[in-house]
């Protein structure tokens, strides 16, 4: 099975680009939609933002190895997780399954399926996360210093990665994408 993985620290933009990936046809991709023990925020949809799965049933689902790969966030027990019958279905309907999922993830997808063409997300310089992260008016100061810190630690990772795609022009960064998705595979 291929693989389409986009990782990258909050604010490289990451979203924004997985949403203008969806909207071309130029390659064939579809969106993989994460599991998670998180409750429902408001407007999001169950089967559309996440499969929104109560903590017992993701965990029996998870020791049935239902799952690619998973995720503890921060120790908080919350869980995120990538269902094989959901990259099944995308597989299945001819399209490569796309999956925006943090680094941890994403390596340990790296690990399982060699198939995979894996882009790491970037901007121009570390005061471009900040700037971004601060637009969003959604993260108190100390959300926005402890995303920081997470996204240092993460760009020291981003050598494992195949690719990296600095997102400083959005048309740009989409297009290199695309030219990255025909190229790998032939």
């Amino acid at each position: 099975m291929r693989l389409l993985i986009i990782s990258g620290p909050s604010g490289s933009g990451k979203s924004t680009l997985v949403r203008h990936l969806i909207g071309r046809e130029a390659i064939p991709v579809a969106k993989s939609i994460s599991a998670t023990t998180r409750p429902a925020r408001p407007g999001e949809v169950n089967g559309k933002d996440y499969f929104f799965l109560p903590k017992d049933e993701f965990l029996r689902r998870r020791a049935a190895g239902e799952f690619a790969e998973t995720n503890e966030v921060h120790e908080s027990g919350v869980w995120y997780g990538t269902l094989l019958a959901e990259l099944q279905r995308i597989v299945d309907s001819g399209r490569t399954p796309l999956l925006e999922i943090d680094i941890q993830g994403g390596l340990r997808l790296l690990e399982e399926f060699k198939d995979t063409l894996s882009i790491f997300i970037t901007t121009a310089s570390p005061d471009e996360f900040r700037k971004r992260l601060s637009s969003r008016g959604s993260e108190s100061p100390e959300q926005i210093a402890k995303r920081l810190e997470t996204a240092e630690r993460e760009l020291k990772l981003a050598h494992l990665y195949s690719h990296q795609v600095c997102n400083d022009s959005l048309d740009r960064a989409v297009d290199e994408i695309v030219s990255l998705f025909k190229s790998h595979w032939k």
